[in-house]
């Protein structure tokens, strides 16, 4: 049955998506073919047709190749129905519009016979013929996101949006796959590398698309929705980091104003800057809250690996020592506004010097403020963490 491995398994199964193929579909289902049968391979070919109308699907069948049609748009929708279909140990992926060459698919399999989990091109290595790539992808788009990806997610691979790439079965069920559009492709790379997989790359060429139409692609929407995955699966860049920056230029310049005015070169910064200072300490705060949420809801969803790092945080963070230091933060910045109120009756109740009050009243504001952020994040981290405990027991 397809999906299904038995001792007459197939070892490579070639997947291609397929949108109206039908000018290079037979040329690459012919490459692959030829390979696996020179070079002694057991494999099938899967055709994951996505809806196509110009009679892709007659072509990949009188290419002897199985064709699994996939009602569900989008290129990830297509190549999980294709990928769910096969039979074979290893799988090997590529676009079915020519530009990857199916004949040289030897070296992805010899590495995944090694013990690789996950083999991926790398095009800049191997080769782009001239017109194979639109400037913009090839030194703009490409190099930035492969570069965010290796900062992001520390990927060994230098060309993570190269389309040819391999993979065993047993690593594509634990990458748990979910997205539908062409950032599959990221997430495929981004997974492999958060789960520890064995990866290696491989040099390979691009040739100019065969078709005559248009392409699927739209540069600055896909580069985009690969850019948003990857931040969405980086709460550490997206949200800790810059969290953690704005707390501590915060805490710098409002612990330098908070005595007294300050003067820097001609400027004088004074409760004014304090104000904007508090106020950065507190959008920091906020950023840091969220980069626990979301990783806890992501680990919990069984979107992301565990961490070892949280793990270890959740048996000493817990909602009572949430609320222990909300609360002191709390009784803290109260403490300070009454403290202001009862230097304020000694005037009764009259005018006070701004700027010797503000030095009192803002330190005050930030502490009921993070106070409270501390207590209500600790219950949303907590209802978060229910599952993570539950299956703890």
């Amino acid at each position: 049955m397809p999906g299904q491995q038995t001792s007459d398994s197939p070892e490579v199964s070639v997947v291609m998506p397929c949108l109206n193929e039908a000018e290079t579909l037979a040329v690459c289902i012919q490459k692959a073919r030829a390979c696996l049968a020179d070079n002694g391979v057991s494999g099938e070919i899967i055709i994951a047709d996505n809806g196509s109308t110009d009679g892709s699907q007659s072509i990949a069948e009188a290419g002897g190749a199985r064709l699994v049609p996939v009602e569900a748009k989008g290129y990830g929708s297509a190549l999980m129905g294709g990928i769910a279909a096969t039979c074979g140990r290893f799988v090997i992926m590529a676009d079915a519009d020519d530009s990857y060459d199916f004949s040289a698919l030897m070296p992805f399999i010899e590495k995944l016979r090694a013990g690789c989990d996950f083999v991926i091109g790398n095009r800049f290595k191997g080769g782009i013929a001239p017109g194979a790539m639109p400037p913009l992808h090839r030194y703009l788009g490409n190099p930035v996101l492969s570069g965010l990806g290796r900062l992001f997610f520390l990927c060994p691979a230098g060309d993570l949006h190269c389309g040819l790439r391999g993979f065993s079965r047993d690593a594509f069920e634990r990458m748990k796959l979910q997205t539908t559009g062409m950032e599959f492709a990221s997430e495929m790379v981004v997974k492999a590398t958060l789960l520890g997989l064995r990866i290696a790359e491989v040099p390979t060429t691009l040739s100019p698309d065969g078709r005559s139409r248009p392409p699927h692609l739209r540069s600055w929407r896909d580069g985009w929705r690969h850019l948003r995955f990857m931040l969405l699966f980086s709460p550490r860049w997206l949200f800790l980091y810059p969290g953690l920056l704005l707390m501590l230029a915060g805490l710098g310049v409002g612990g330098w104003l908070l005595p007294e005015e300050r003067q820097l070169g001609e400027t004088t910064l004074d409760v004014h800057t304090l104000a904007y200072a508090a106020l950065s300490v507190l959008l920091g705060f906020q950023a840091v809250l969220f980069s626990l949420f979301t990783r806890t809801f992501a680990i919990t969803q069984g979107l992301m690996p565990p961490s070892r790092l949280l793990n270890h945080l959740y048996r000493f963070v817990t909602l009572e020592t949430g609320l222990v230091v909300g609360g002191l933060l709390v009784v803290g910045g109260l403490a300070g506004s009454l403290a202001v109120t009862l230097g304020w009756q000694k005037t009764d109740f009259g005018q006070l010097e701004p700027s010797v009050v503000l030095r009192q009243v803002i330190p005050s504001i930030v502490a009921l403020a993070l106070g409270f952020q501390v207590v209500l994040g600790s219950f949303f981290l907590s209802v978060l963490g229910l599952k993570r405990k539950g299956g703890d027991r």
